[in-house]
C-alpha cells in the first residue's frame, strides 16, 4: 500500500521513521512519499519537503513566512492527490496538517490517519470539531488522552502505547559507555558530575529559556553545566548564549547525556518525558511574554492543570514548573537545589517517575500502531 506521511519538526521525524520501519514489517509492498526529515529518509521513499522548510514557531516568524507556508500547503494537497495514496498519515503539527485533513475529506476519499494528537486538550479544544470531521483515525502516544477523546468528546481513539518509553528502553538496555569514556570523548571534566541543560528544539524556545537556565546552574560550582544541542540548531545560534560562561555543549547526544546526568533544567515538551524515563530529576523551565496574564490564563481559560508531559501523565505535580511568573533564576536556583544528590524531594520525584512508567505500559508503539493501520486499510 501507498502511505505518503507529514511530519513538521525533528520529533515527528523520529516518531515517523519508527512508524515507517514497522509498516515496512507488516506491509511488505508499503511505499512512502512525506514531508519529513533525515531519519525518515533513511527508511526509503520519497521525501517532498524537509521539516526545516516548515518549522515557524511564533506570531510574527508565522506572519512573515505566510506566503511559503501557503505555497507548501497547496503544493502538497496537490502532491497527495496526483499520487493518491491508501492513506495519508498525519503526524502533530496541527496548524499545517489540519488544513490537509479538511481539504482530503471534503475534495477527496483518501482517509486521513492521526499518528500522536495535537494536544487540543491543553488548548484549542475546539480543534475537535476538525478533528472528528476530518480524521477517520487517532492514534494516541499518551494515555490521559484516551478519556479526554473517548469520554469528553465521544470520539474513539486507538492508545497504542508511548514510542519515547521504547526508545529509551531500547537504548539504555544497550548503551554501556562509562562516565569517563563518554567525557573524554566530549572534551567535559570527568571528575564533576553534570548539571544537563535541555532548552528546546525551537530557537523562540532556546532564545527565551537559555539564558536564564545558563545563570541558575551556574550557582552549582561543584558540578559542571552541560548543554544537549539540538540537531536542528546550528552551533553558532548557541553561542551566543553561552560564549564566556562555563557551559559546555554537545550535539546530537541528548540520550547519553542524560544518562550521566545528576540533575537536569528542561524546557517543556517531550524532553520532560524523556528526561524523567532516563530517572534524572528535573526542574521543568517555561518563559512566556506576560507572565502575570498567562497565570491568569492557567487558572481560568487553559483546560489543563500542568504544561509537562510528566505531571500531565501522573495526575499530579511530580516535577516543578517554572512557568510565566515562576520563572526567575531565583526560583530555578532553589528547585534545582532541591532535587541534588542527598536533598529528599530528589527521591520523592524519582518515586513519582516509576509511576509514569507503570501508566504509559510496555506496548512498542509504532508496531502496534502499524498492525492496526494495516489491519485497518486492507478491510477498506
Amino acid at each position: 500500500m501507498k502511505y505518503y506521511i507529514i511530519v513538521g519538526e525533528a520529533s515527528g521525524d523520529l516518531h515517523a521513521s519508527r512508524l515507517m520501519r514497522s509498516l515496512k514489517y507488516f506491509d511488505q509492498n508499503a511505499e512512502f512519499r512525506f514531508f519529513g526529515g533525515d531519519l525518515m529518509k533513511a527508511e526509503g521513499g520519497t521525501c517532498v519537503r524537509h521539516y526545516k522548510e516548515l518549522a515557524y514557531m511564533g506570531f510574527v516568524p508565522v506572519l512573515l513566512h505566510l506566503p511559503t507556508i501557503f505555497k507548501n500547503m497547496a503544493m502538497c494537497k496537490q502532491d497527495i492527490v496526483t499520487w493518491n495514496p491508501d492513506v495519508v498519515i498525519l503526524v502533530d503539527y496541527p496548524g499545517f496538517n489540519l488544513n490537509i485533513a479538511k481539504f482530503l475529506k471534503a475534495k477527496t476519499k483518501i482517509p486521513v490517519y492521526y499518528y500522536i494528537s495535537p494536544k487540543i486538550w491543553a488548548w484549542k479544544e475546539w480543534r475537535i470539531k476538525a478533528i472528528k470531521r476530518d480524521v477517520k483515525e487517532m492514534f494516541s502516544i499518551l494515555p490521559f488522552e484516551v478519556p479526554f477523546y473517548e469520554e469528553k468528546h465521544k470520539y474513539k481513539i486507538h492508545y497504542v502505547g508511548n514510542p519515547t518509553a521504547q526508545e529509551i528502553a531500547e537504548f539504555r538496555s544497550d548503551y554501556h559507555e562509562g562516565y569517563e569514556d563518554f567525557c573524554n570523548r566530549n572534551n567535559l571534566d570527568s571528575s564533576r558530575p553534570i548539571i544537563a541543560l535541555l532548552a528546546g528544539s525551537r530557537k523562540q524556545e532556546i532564545k527565551d529559556n537559555l539564558p536564564a537556565m545558563v545563570e541558575a546552574a551556574s550557582h552549582f560550582e561543584d558540578y559542571q553545566i552541560v548543554l544537549a544541542g539540538a540537531p536542528s540548531i546550528e552551533d553558532k545560534f548557541y553561542q551566543k548564549y553561552i560564549d564566556g560562561t562555563c557551559v559546555k555543549k554537545v550535539s546530537s547526544d541528548t540520550y547519553p547525556l542524560l544518562a550521566h546526568s545528576q540533575a537536569a533544567l528542561v524546557t517543556s515538551g517531550t524532553a520532560t518525558l524523556e528526561t524523567a524515563l532516563f530517572d534524572v530529576p528535573q526542574v521543568v523551565c517555561y518563559e512566556t511574554p506576560l507572565p502575570k496574564f498567562i497565570r491568569f490564563a492557567f487558572k481560568h481559560i487553559i483546560k489543563v492543570k500542568f504544561i509537562s508531559l510528566v505531571n500531565l501523565i501522573a495526575g499530579k505535580e511530580v516535577v516543578p514548573e517554572m512557568l510565566a511568573d515562576r520563572f526567575t533564576v531565583d526560583g530555578l536556583v532553589d528547585e534545582l537545589y532541591k532535587i541534588l544528590p542527598g536533598q529528599k524531594y530528589r527521591e520523592q520525584m524519582l518515586e513519582g517517575y516509576q509511576g509514569i512508567r507503570i501508566k504509559l505500559g510496555n506496548t512498542i508503539a509504532p508496531d502496534n500502531a502499524a498492525r492496526i493501520m494495516v489491519d485497518l486499510l486492507s478491510q477498506k
